[in-house]
């Protein structure tokens, strides 16, 4: 009575009749074809599938999203041909071949035999043997491989024995983590995981056992914050693999297990490399930074990148996906002056804000004994309503010009005295050169003869200031008959910014105007040492507010505008050069 079925099971097992398997991977999670739980650690590549006489490969890239230490599914690639052609699934429904985006949509493509489809749950790549049919789908959380085992396979990879953690490649290895977000207190855990028996799954758990799905969802929510609709990628996950043993009669489980139904959430919402794709605060899908690169900015309470301050410009850059956590639109955000707002680079996804010397942006000027500050800030204020529903942002940033550093610079009549001052970030370059004709056309070379009385010209002049806002006051200068500018034996051309009363021959022009200023002097030599002559300027940066940098001189008929009190708490910088025989 019992031979026709025993002989059926027999001629089942000689031809290789299949069953089907399924293999799902949720988060850090790998559920294989027997239905065995294991856990990715790394951040890693791993084999899912292989069949080499199919030239078949399907690997999972895993990688970091809210914590470092917690790995997710983030990527499912098929390799296929001989030529190792390749079909990336990516989050955002983002379908590549060969390195190439392809749009995919309902109707799908066909890829080197691969069919290719895409809906609101996912995207689906289906490869058909002349031994079996595979179907590997993906929706940017959950990656879950069916089909039909053949007997006897030899097939490996981590669907088949979940075991095999160790055979990851391309990895990082995981780090101390620098969030302080917590997990979930583990009754509210159980409880929660624990729906999968309840309600209509109840009648899929019969054939599909929901023991290593609640496993994965308690282990995973255990050590990670329950965000981005953590328990629902499970519940999601158990349902559709209870649709693939043909349980389609679940209904609307997701209305009493009280979550929202199953579609892929950050659909069309495409991430760069150093994000993911989460939940907001709001509830709503954006581009997460992911740990490894939102630790650099909360290990120093940041948001973005120092301030870089170059070419009389100041930026600052802030990383949006730091921005969204936080709920912030950088459309909303601007400097001091509202029609200044940040440019985003889509590449990135960096927010870009600056101002420079001749657009300020409503930047403010301020000076002290050291520097010459411009400063600014990122503002999201709307002064106008009543209440905010985000956070109110004020990020300040700014460069400065520093008074230039003590410096002496000596040498022969035919050399120019030229040096490069760094002020932060923010540098300029200060050259005295010396002529002998007043339109400064004439430089004293190596050849030059200068005469003992001869009118000589210096021009002291920079490069890389604002001339509208800053100017340069020569507050002295003296000639040495040796190289060091503290010599005893000193004769001085200019005091206080004026020009020596006792010698009749010094002229000054343009000192405090602008950012350059010269003055004349008739040569001479001093009596014991007359092989040589330096000269030394003091120089000082000044901001040119309501006109208080010009020296007001004894020849001057103009209102005193220069308070030499200001300047006498900070050494100017020096500048020196020499005249020999």
């Amino acid at each position: 009575m019992h031979r026709p079925l025993l002989y059926l099971c027999v001629l089942i097992a000689l031809t290789g009749a299949a069953t089907a398997e399924i293999c799902t991977l949720t988060g850090p999670t790998v559920i294989d074809f027997q239905g065995h739980l294991n856990n990715v650690t790394d951040r890693c590549a791993y084999s899912l599938l292989a069949d080499s006489g199919n030239d078949l490969k399907v690997v999972a890239n895993f990688r970091e999203r809210r914590h470092r230490d917690v790995s997710f599914v983030d990527s499912v690639t098929l390799t296929v041909g001989s030529s190792a052609d390749e079909i990336v699934l990516e989050q955002g429904g983002r379908v590549l071949v060969n390195d190439a985006v392809m749009s995919i949509n309902s109707t799908g493509q066909n890829f080197f035999g691969v069919d290719v489809v895409k809906d609101e749950t996912g995207v689906t790549a289906e490869f058909t043997t002349t031994e079996y049919t595979i179907n590997v789908f993906f929706d940017g959380t959950t990656a879950q491989i069916s089909m039909e085992v053949p007997v006897n396979s030899t097939l490996t990879g981590l669907c088949t024995d979940s075991s095999d953690v160790s055979s990851g490649y391309n990895c990082y290895s995981s780090e101390t983590d620098c969030t302080e977000e917590n997990s979930t207190a583990c009754e509210e855990v159980t409880k929660r995981c624990n729906i999968l028996t309840k309600y209509t799954f109840a009648s899929c758990n019969a054939d599909l056992d929901p023991t290593p799905y609640i496993d994965a969802c308690k282990e995973t929510v255990s050590r990670y914050p329950l965000k981005d609709g953590l328990i629902t990628q499970f519940l999601w996950a158990y349902a559709r693999a209870c649709s693939l043993v043909g349980h389609n009669e679940l209904g609307d489980w997701w209305t009493k297990a009280e979550c929202s139904p199953p579609k892929a959430y950050c659909q069309d919402v495409i991430c760069r490399d150093h994000e993911f794709c989460g939940w907001k605060f709001s509830g709503e899908p954006a581009c997460l930074c992911r740990a490894d690169f939102g630790c650099t900015y909360r290990d120093s309470n940041t948001l973005g990148d120092p301030t870089v301050c170059k070419h009389n410009s100041a930026s600052l850059t802030l990383a949006n996906c730091l921005l969204e956590e936080r709920g912030i639109d950088y459309e909303v955000l601007h400097l001091y002056d509202p029609t200044c707002k940040g440019e985003l680079n889509e590449d990135n996804n960096m927010v870009t804000f600056n101002f420079d010397t001749s657009n300020l942006c409503g930047a403010i000027i301020s000076y002290d004994e050291n520097e010459i500050n411009y400063t600014n800030a990122i503002i999201n204020q709307n002064f106008t309503d009543d209440i905010v529903r985000h956070d109110q942002v004020f990020i300040e940033f700014s460069c400065f010009h520093r008074q230039p550093d003590l410096r002496t610079v000596s040498f022969t009549i035919m050399d120019n005295s030229y040096m490069h001052i760094t002020t932060g970030e923010w540098t300029y370059n200060v050259s005295m050169i010396p002529y002998i004709d007043e339109k400064c056309s004439k430089v004293v070379a190596t050849e030059t003869e200068v005469k003992l009385n001869q009118k000589v010209w210096v021009e002291l002049k920079t490069q890389g200031l604002d001339e509208e806002t800053i100017a340069v006051v020569t507050d002295s200068c003296w000639a040495t008959s040796v190289s060091d500018p503290y010599s005893t034996s000193r004769y001085d051309l200019i005091i206080n910014g004026c020009a020596n009363p006792r010698d009749g021959t010094v002229r000054v022009r343009g000192n405090g105007v602008g950012t350059s200023n010269r003055f004349s002097f008739n040569m001479f030599e001093f009596r014991q040492h007359s092989n040589h002559v330096h000269l030394h300027c003091q120089l000082r940066l000044c901001l040119k507010k309501n006109n208080n940098c010009v020296p007001m001189c004894p020849s001057s008929k103009r209102r005193r505008r220069f308070a030499r009190s200001k300047y006498t708490q900070d050494e100017p910088a020096l500048i020196s050069m020499g005249w020999r025989k």
